[in-house]
């Protein structure tokens, strides 16, 4: 297979992963993803005004906190199903898929991305587009996740491997050129490879507050390359992988760690079922 067969075929499971799958994110792992929103947009130095571009917004969770910062937004999605329930919560949202954008040359004062490039086939590509429809001195802000996994993020993989599930042949894999070390050397390195000024990158770390039921709503209902290996297992197999991760959930039950953190939900009524899960994501910014 050629590189552009391999970048062809990221980019076409990357598409089938996400497609019919709006609300099922929104109501599990868009809640996880929401938590560094703030810190993008400060290091995007977003306020009152500035011209925005959200990229990937999925549900619009950034594109919203930065209108509610007084900024001017436009807002895209490779995914139909995402773009209308971003544009159902007031946010202008179009679609759009990367490496190419719909803008004119230096039309945004800041451009943010929150967990996309890990969902392209081309992130070079990408990032050089972003960079062109960034003004001369406008911020670019990302997020994606680290090579250097929180215990949490792993707790569904876990799950599947002691349940005995065998991952499908279609899962999105990067093509070997296109990939890059998943570490803030590895990003700022990227950024400044795409003709960026200032690169930096910071990990960010948080324990995400969710239910088992919540979690698990994520995974069966096909969100992310989790979600495909469970759903393309027989019903015999998708039952070890629940009882393999309702066993696992024990080492990350909230328990006394209740209410710490931010991105804390209420979850079940009586207070059952609540787990803490550590990740670990990346934040990059730069400027254009």
């Amino acid at each position: 297979m050629t590189i552009m067969d391999a970048t062809e075929a990221f980019d076409s499971a990357e598409r089938a992963m996400w497609d019919g799958r709006a609300r099922v994110y929104a109501d599990s792992f868009a809640l996880l993803c929401a938590h560094p929103v703030p810190e993008l947009l400060d290091a995007a130095r977003v306020s009152a005004g500035t011209r925005v571009l959200d990229v990937g917004t999925g549900p619009g969770t950034a594109a919203l906190a930065a209108l509610e910062r007084g900024a001017r937004v436009r807002a895209v999605d490779a995914d139909p199903g995402m773009v209308a329930a971003a544009q159902a919560r007031g946010v202008p949202a179009e679609v759009a898929v990367l490496p190419r954008l719909p803008f004119a040359d230096g039309e945004f004062d800041a451009v943010i991305a929150n967990f996309v490039l890990n969902h392209v086939g081309r992130p070079r590509a990408a990032l050089a587009e972003l960079r062109r429809v960034l003004r001369p001195g406008g911020r670019l802000a990302l997020t994606l996740w680290s090579g250097r996994r929180g215990a949490g993020q792993d707790l569904l993989g876990r799950a599947c491997a002691a349940g005995g599930a065998v991952p499908p042949s279609y899962l999105p894999k990067l093509a070997a050129d296109e990939d890059f070390p998943r570490t803030t050397a590895g990003l700022a390195d990227l950024l400044t490879g795409a003709g960026f000024t200032g690169a930096e990158a910071v990990e960010s770390a948080w324990d995400h507050r969710t239910t088992v039921e919540e979690w698990w709503g994520g995974a069966t209902g096909g969100v992310a390359t989790v979600g495909l290996v469970v759903t393309s297992q027989d019903a015999e197999t998708v039952v070890r992988i629940r009882r393999e991760y309702e066993r696992l959930c024990a080492e990350f039950t909230a328990g006394d760690r209740e209410g710490e953190g931010d991105g804390d939900r209420d979850g079940d009524a009586d207070g059952e079922g609540r787990l803490a899960l550590p990740h670990v994501a990346l934040l990059g910014s730069a400027t254009a």
